[in-house]
Formats: C-alpha cells, sequence, structure tokens
C-alpha cells in the first residue's frame, strides 16, 4: 500500500481472508465490483489459490499477480488453470524452479543442487534450503575477512562488520551488498517474474 501511490498505481479495493477461510466469493464480488485493471494476491501455499480459483469462476478477465509464497508444486495442484499465465514475482533460486539463470555467477548456482541431494538424498523443492546456503556464502565470505582470533569478542565485531561490508558476495537468490538501513543486501538481481503454463513455472524476459 506505502509503495502503490508513489509509482502511480491506485488501490481501488483491499481485501482479507484468514488462511483458515474455505472461501473467498466475498471478497471476490467486491473486487469484481470495483473493477480493477489487475489483481495482486498476497497469500501463500494452498491457501494462496483460493483468489485465483474465485477469481476464474467470476470470469475475472485481467491480470493476477502473486509472488513467490506461491511457487510452490501444491499451488500448482490446487489453483490448476485458474493460475494459468499468471504474473509472479519470485527469486533467481533453486534451479529447479526454472529461474536460476539470472545470477552472474554459475559456480555459485551449480553448487545448491548438488549440496542438498548430497546431504538430504532428495532434491530441493522449495527457496528455504537456498536461503540458509545464501546465509552460508555470506557468512564465509566475512569470515575469511574479519580480522583477530575466532571466539573472541574481538572477532566476533570484526565477523559483524564484515557480514556488513559484504561486497558483491553470489549466492543463489541474489549477489548481496549490505550497507547500513540495507538489512536485505539484495538488489533487481534478485527479482524475476515467472508465468505458469503446462504446470510448470516459465521465466518471463
Amino acid at each position: 500500500m506505502k509503495a502503490a501511490e508513489p509509482a502511480g498505481i491506485k488501490v481501488v479495493t483491499n481485501e482479507r481472508y484468514a488462511r483458515a477461510d474455505q472461501s473467498v466469493t466475498g471478497q471476490v464480488l467486491k473486487i469484481i465490483a470495483a473493477r480493477p485493471d489487475a489483481v495482486m494476491t498476497g497469500g501463500s501455499g494452498t491457501p494462496g489459490a483460493l483468489p485465483y480459483l474465485a477469481l476464474a469462476e467470476r470470469g475475472f478477465k485481467g491480470n493476477v499477480y502473486g509472488q513467490h509464497g506461491l511457487i510452490n508444486p501444491d499451488f500448482v495442484r490446487v489453483a490448476g488453470a485458474a493460475a494459468k499465465r499468471q504474473l509472479h514475482a519470485d527469486r533467481p533460486g533453486d534451479r529447479g524452479r526454472a529461474t536460476a539463470q539470472r545470477l552472474p555467477d554459475e559456480k555459485a548456482r551449480a553448487r545448491l543442487p548438488r549440496r542438498v541431494p548430497e546431504a538430504n538424498n532428495a532434491p530441493s523443492t522449495d527457496a528455504f534450503s537456498a536461503y540458509s546456503f545464501d546465509a552460508y556464502m555470506v557468512f564465509a565470505d566475512a569470515a575469511a575477512r574479519a580480522k583477530g582470533e575466532p571466539g573472541t569478542p574481538a572477532f566476533r565485531l570484526a565477523l559483524r562488520d564484515a557480514i556488513f561490508s559484504s561486497k558483491e558476495v553470489a549466492g543463489t537468490h541474489g549477489v548481496y551488498n549490505f550497507k547500513p538501513g540495507d538489512l536485505y543486501g539484495v538488489d533487481e538481481r534478485a527479482r524475476v517474474i515467472v508465468k505458469l503454463e503446462n504446470g510448470l513455472w516459465k521465466l518471463v524476459p
């Protein structure tokens, strides 16, 4: 809501539903009545499919935008054709989600798909292993630069300062550059747009 007006986007209605709700018909009727050009959803997992199903049932023809909390097999299974060709923000993330080609460091991206099966005997199907892997990448880079004796208070301070001075550390979800006031450390390279086609997420150029 804070970002919409500066971007020239007029929000005509803002509807909510609970995770345990079985229907969003009432909310969708209000949305349809407001005649928006597009709808942006904020749900995640299988409950996030409800607006897609209800909007499709009511014949909504505009774009429906989602986010990375919906990029999982259960959402695809539940939403089905209602989510076809709708646009979602995602992270470059796991190679299995077909969006990893965005990042510049091929070596960083190649490590994760190999390491996860080695550790767990199964491929990664979500973003969480990649989050942890990126945290390790940032930590390892900072530890190599921090001065002092490991285990001492001075080293812990040096390690913290090294983390917050990370420059161009390429992970799987983004390239990390930390600075005061920016605790995320990623830029536009950490964002991609995908759409669902034939049950698979496709990168939108």
